[in-house]
């Protein structure tokens, strides 16, 4: 056996939702070395192989039984700047918000909208995490990934990655076949400020800010944050706990016949998007709780742990919910935490 590997590691502490589990076997990544380590012995490290970067996206079962790889790289540089653009890379371990707090610092713009989303810069392409009215996948412009099976290391462009709603090429094809070290972004020293979201207008009104900047608008989002979604440190959660469903045109105004006043964000001539937080909340679930687990009364769209909760719980009530909003709305509700 692989003399390298820990073995039995509890996981509790290493995913925002907390539920005690334990992985067989782990590994930590803090140098290219320990890469080159995983790489030169992956034929016999016991499988499968999951991938952990903050664990704010996940959620486990009691029992890992196979290889958790821990990315733990660290560093930020500078690639390249011009009078318009910087171009940042950032290694896979640093934690999303810091690099994002990073660049508002420079006052350069394209993700302080994305302020305060748990987790690290490697995991935020594979989900394209995205969050009042901006994505990642506009600023992406390259990420470095080594597969597993040929010890390879490949650079996938931006188009490469096949960037979808809370997806990529990454959570598809390519989950657990490799391991992301750095991304790459290109951002703007020439502020695209974006207002779109009712909740930053209404921050930005009570402040009395009528030239929102760079700065402005990371710290409206990260107020939006903190006052609707609780602290894992608190409550043990993922975050979102369901994606925003996207539907047809003619099924919003079917429903809107009904609900006047449900929110929408058009996607394009034949689609819009609705708020899942406002379809759970109209049904009631806000603040609901059985045993030790229930829905936010911060938030409707976060699962909260209050204690000791079970994967199989949290489970049976997310599928409660969707089942709930079939029935009322005719949506189907995905889930955006991977259950592991």
């Amino acid at each position: 056996m692989t003399h390298y590997l820990k073995k039995n590691i509890p996981l509790q502490a290493l995913h925002t939702f907390g539920v005690e589990a334990f992985a067989e076997y782990y590994f930590d990544i803090h140098t290219l070395e320990d890469l080159d380590t995983i790489l030169r012995n992956y034929p016999e490290i016991p499988k499968p192989v999951l991938c952990l970067g903050g664990g704010s996206n996940i959620i486990f079962r009691q029992h890992y039984a196979g290889t958790v790889l821990a990315m733990r790289l660290m560093g930020i540089s500078i690639i390249e700047e011009t009078d318009d653009t910087v171009t940042v890379r950032c290694a896979a371990g640093e934690q999303w918000h810091s690099l994002v707090e990073w660049t508002v610092n420079q006052g350069w713009s394209g993700i302080e909208n994305l302020a305060l989303i748990p987790g690290t810069c490697g995991a935020a392409p594979i989900q394209n995490i995205g969050a009042y009215g901006m994505e990642i996948k506009e600023t992406i412009i390259a990420v470095e990934w080594y597969d597993f099976a040929s010890g390879q290391k490949n650079i996938f462009t931006n188009e490469q990655c096949h960037f979808e709603y809370r997806d990529s090429i990454f959570k598809k094809e390519l989950a657990n076949k490799g391991i992301i070290t750095a991304i790459t972004l290109q951002l703007s020293k020439k502020p695209d400020i974006r207002t779109s979201y009712a909740d930053i207008r209404r921050i930005l009104e009570e402040k009395h800010i009528t030239e929102p900047t760079v700065r402005t608008i990371f710290d409206a989002v990260v107020e939006i944050r903190t006052r609707k979604l609780p602290d894992p440190k608190e409550y043990g959660n993922a975050g979102s706990f369901f994606k925003n469903p996207v539907i047809s045109i003619e099924h919003f105004r079917h429903l809107q016949q009904s609900y006047p006043e449900i929110p929408h964000y058009p996607i394009d001539d034949i689609t819009v998007k609705v708020p899942t937080g406002w379809l759970i909340e109209k049904a009631g679930w806000k603040g609901f709780r059985r045993g030790d687990i229930g829905v936010s009364p911060k938030q409707a769209l976060v699962l909260i742990n209050y204690g000791k909760a079970h994967t199989e719980e949290i489970i049976a009530l997310s599928n409660d919910i969707v089942q709930d909003i079939q029935q009322r709305f005719s949506i189907t509700l995905e889930r955006e935490v991977s259950i592991i």
